[in-house]
C-alpha cells in the first residue's frame, strides 16, 4: 500500500535524514521525502497497519529532526 503525507521539514539535508530513518522502520518497504514539495511518499509492507507504522516513523524522525512534522 502506498500513501502520501504532507510534511514540514526545514532543509534538504533534514529531508534526506528523515527518508533514510523512515526506511529503517519495520513495516516500511520504501520511503521518499521531497523537500521541495514537502511530501513524504510511503510504501508499506503487506500485513502492516499504516497508522501504527507511521507512528513509529514519526518517533524515529523526531529523533533525527525534533521539529519535523508529518501530518497523518
Amino acid at each position: 500500500m502506498k500513501k502520501t503525507y504532507k510534511i514540514e521539514v526545514d532543509c534538504a539535508n533534514c529531508a534526506n535524514l528523515m527518508e533514510n530513518t523512515a526506511r529503517k522502520v519495520t513495516g516500511v518497504e520504501t520511503a521518499t521525502v521531497n523537500f521541495m514539495t514537502q511530501k513524504m511518499i510511503m510504501e508499506f509492507a503487506d500485513g502492516h497497519d499504516p497508522k501504527s507504522v507511521m507512528a513509529d516513523v514519526l518517533k524515529a524522525c523526531k529523533k533525527v529532526e525534533p521539529d519535523c512534522e508529518i501530518f497523518l
